[in-house]
């Protein structure tokens, strides 16, 4: 992405957030942007692939605080009027002067040195619009050289058994790419593109503004630096087409709900042999009708009868691999937590979490007479509950 889109496009408008927006909102507009425009849910629509692409260029900028910032002070500097003719320092006869950039920078600051490369987030200013101005010798002017491609996101979701144990998945996506039958440069095959006579092949047009040249891309040729005279049927010389492509993406064990994997250089492909981009997946996890869990432990609630909780028992109860059997203690409270150690889930170093059981003495809510007569006589032959404390305050209340 050049320096001139940066001036050029609104990136919060693209979005539909305010300047002020925080980095969760971004990220909240984009996901719903991604899912509404995405070539899967829209296919050959050219104008939701387009703002799809938009979107994710957005996205790729105010996502990110460096570039945020950067972009916000490019783009701040630009609508003060800081580089039109005239604002320059009184008595310069509306010249424009570069160090009124710097706010007051001298020296090796000024000229694009360590000063300034604090100050842009460590690009340093004369990175910034080497692709924008070329003033006198030297200075820079030429196409774009190879560009990084762009990132993608997707959401894959997961059953809770894969999600523990960890699995392999097909993916699918529809990104650009580079298009097969024209090897991405946009001729018809048997031919290929010219120099275009306009640029000379550099991609840019240089103008005169008073003292200083302002370059931008070249309208004949888009800013490519050729001319194809007979396009590719296939891309219809655009030298890129959308494209299903397959990969297996292995999910760990033990990834979480929420968890967002990345893999470096699954991306879109780069411009003009420029890496790829990473490819980042959102791991969503169904629920299990069972289990839960908790970091590494899994965990699991088990309902027992009064007559358990009170005389003890084997309680035989499920796990992810085989069942096992836990001893209730004579006398166990509801709510008291049981542990199976080395069921949860596996740990990277090649441990696994504990299986967490919680028992839940359940009371009936209705016993036949033969069971009432027993309880009574139960509750006859057992001590009467500690409440001894209370029922002193109560006397004392009375």
């Amino acid at each position: 992405m050049s320096s001139k889109d940066w001036l050029e496009k609104d990136f919060y408008t693209v979005l539909g957030v305010s300047k002020s927006a925080s980095t969760d909102e971004i990220k909240k507009a984009y996901r719903k942007l991604a899912r509404d425009l995405h070539p899967d849910r829209n296919p050959n629509n050219k104008e939701a692939e387009e703002k799809f692409k938009a979107a994710s260029e957005a996205y790729d900028v105010l996502a990110d605080d460096k570039k945020r910032k950067e972009y916000d002070e490019m783009r701040s500097l630009f609508g003060s009027g800081a580089f039109r003719r005239g604002a320059g320092r009184p008595g310069a006869g509306g010249q424009f002067d570069p160090s009124d950039l710097f706010g007051g920078f001298t020296g090796a600051t000024a000229a694009g040195g360590a000063g300034a490369d604090r100050r842009f987030g460590g690009t340093g200013f004369s990175d910034i619009f080497s692709s924008i101005f070329s003033g006198g010798a030297g200075a820079p002017a030429g196409r774009r050289g190879p560009q990084r491609g762009r990132d993608v996101e997707t959401e894959v979701t997961l059953d809770f058994t894969q999600a523990v144990r960890g699995t392999t998945l097909p993916l699918s996506l529809r990104t650009p790419g580079a298009c097969d039958t024209c090897q991405g440069n946009g001729a018809k095959p048997g031919t290929t593109p010219r120099s275009c006579p306009k640029c000379h092949g550099t991609g840019l047009i240089s103008s005169n503004q008073g003292s200083f040249s302002f370059s931008e891309p070249c309208r004949d040729c888009q800013g490519s630096g050729s001319i194809v005279d007979e396009k590719c049927p296939e891309c219809r010389g655009s030298g890129g087409v959308t494209k299903t492509r397959t990969i297996n993406v292995r999910f760990p064990a033990g990834v979480a709900d929420g968890q967002r994997i990345r893999l470096s250089g699954r991306g879109e492909p780069g411009d003009r042999g420029g890496p790829a981009g990473d490819l980042y997946v959102q791991v969503k996890v169904r629920p299990d009708e069972l289990f839960g869990r908790s970091g590494d432990d899994l965990t699991l609630t088990v309902p027992i009868t009064l007559a358990e909780a009170v005389l003890g028992t084997d309680l035989r109860v499920p796990t992810l691999d085989n069942p096992v059997t836990l001893r209730v203690p004579a006398g166990t409270p509801s709510g008291r937590k049981l542990r199976a150690r080395g069921k949860g889930v596996a740990r990277k170093e090649g441990q696994s979490g504990d299986l967490i059981v919680t028992v839940d003495v359940q009371i009936p809510s209705g016993v036949t007479s033969e069971a009432r007569d027993a309880l009574e006589k139960f509750a006859k032959l057992t001590p009467p509950a500690g409440r001894d404390r209370l029922e002193a305050r109560l006397r004392k209340s009375d």
